[in-house]
């Protein structure tokens, strides 16, 4: 007689929470550095781009003594100094030039304009090799990008599917707790850019949260940091890692409403002071924008944007 096995116990809500926790921190781990590796591409395109200009001139500066330098060697062959040298010159002139590497090849010829030549040949090279590695770390720097955001994508995953098992009450529980009233932005002892940050970032309390998004109706953490401090006049990075090295450090003790505030090690999530122990962040997919404890996660560091 067969004996049929007990059915699986579900998850009780609070390992439920540790994982859907855990999972989410991870996804916006992932989601950090996506942001970083995205600021790095765009890095790289400029240099890129300024290298691909720098090679163009050089291009254009060799062109110019590879024409000076092909106008001396056939003004030396019509006057009949050339010998061989002149016959190749004659048959194909670009050959012939490629050919040249040193001031003994072709005798006579005015030992500062081969030298040019030679230069600019040479630096025409570093250029077009720069720019192939530019171009290697482009497209290394792409497949990584799909890496991140593919991870992301992927922990968020395995959070819905957990908690879409349970109840909705029990869901609520899990996404939204340690949710806190947002306060009315005047009552925030603020002033000047600070005040325009933190308006701004009250304003959107509600907004989801969306892996690598900045606005205008979702945010991921760094994305609302850097809209909302972009109101008041100051240009921030998308990454909270990027954005712990801008502005001036803040001990915690002398924090003030409006430095930003960041957490984890390495550094993967920031949010903004309010005062009295609060924060105003783009906390997970799950539960939004949001007021919390300043304590609510493990802190990190702050800085002083402006």
């Amino acid at each position: 007689m067969s004996v049929s096995s007990p059915a699986t116990a579900e998850p009780d809500v609070d390992t439920v929470r540790e994982r859907v926790e855990a999972l989410l921190h991870q996804a916006e781990q992932a989601s950090e550095r996506y942001n970083d590796v995205r600021i790095e591409l765009t890095e790289l395109n400029r240099d890129l781009k300024s290298l691909r200009a720098d090679q163009s001139r050089q291009g254009e500066s060799l062109d110019g003594v590879r024409a000076e330098v092909r106008d001396t060697i056939i003004q030396r062959y019509q006057n009949g100094g050339l010998g061989p040298a002149g016959d190749l010159l004659a048959s194909d002139s670009e050959r012939f030039l490629d050919g040249l590497s040193t001031k003994e090849t072709v005798d006579g010829l005015h030992e500062a304009l081969l030298s040019d030549y030679d230069n600019e040949r040479e630096a025409y090279g570093i250029r077009e090799s720069q720019t192939e590695k530019r171009r290697k770390a482009i497209a290394a720097l792409k497949a990584k990008l799909a890496e991140e955001k593919k991870e992301a994508d992927d922990k968020l995953a395995k959070a819905e599917s957990l908690l879409s098992r349970l109840e909705a009450a029990e869901r609520d529980e899990i996404v939204s707790r340690d949710s806190e009233r947002a306060p009315a932005a005047a009552s925030v002892p603020a002033s000047g850019r600070a005040k325009a940050a933190i308006a701004y970032a009250l304003a959107q309390v509600g907004d989801r949260y969306v892996f690598g998004a900045a606005g205008p109706d979702a945010f991921d953490c760094s994305g609302l940091t850097m809209r909302a401090w972009g109101q008041a006049g100051v240009s921030l990075p998308h990454s909270s890692r990027a954005q712990a090295g801008t502005g001036t450090p803040v001990a915690r003790n002398q924090l003030q409403p409006g430095d930003l505030v960041f957490y984890y090690s390495p550094i993967s999530h920031v949010g903004i002071y309010l005062g009295n122990g609060k924060i105003v962040h783009a906390a997970n997919p799950g539960a939004g924008v949001k007021v919390s404890s300043v304590d609510e996660m493990p802190y990190a560091g702050a800085v002083r944007p402006g």
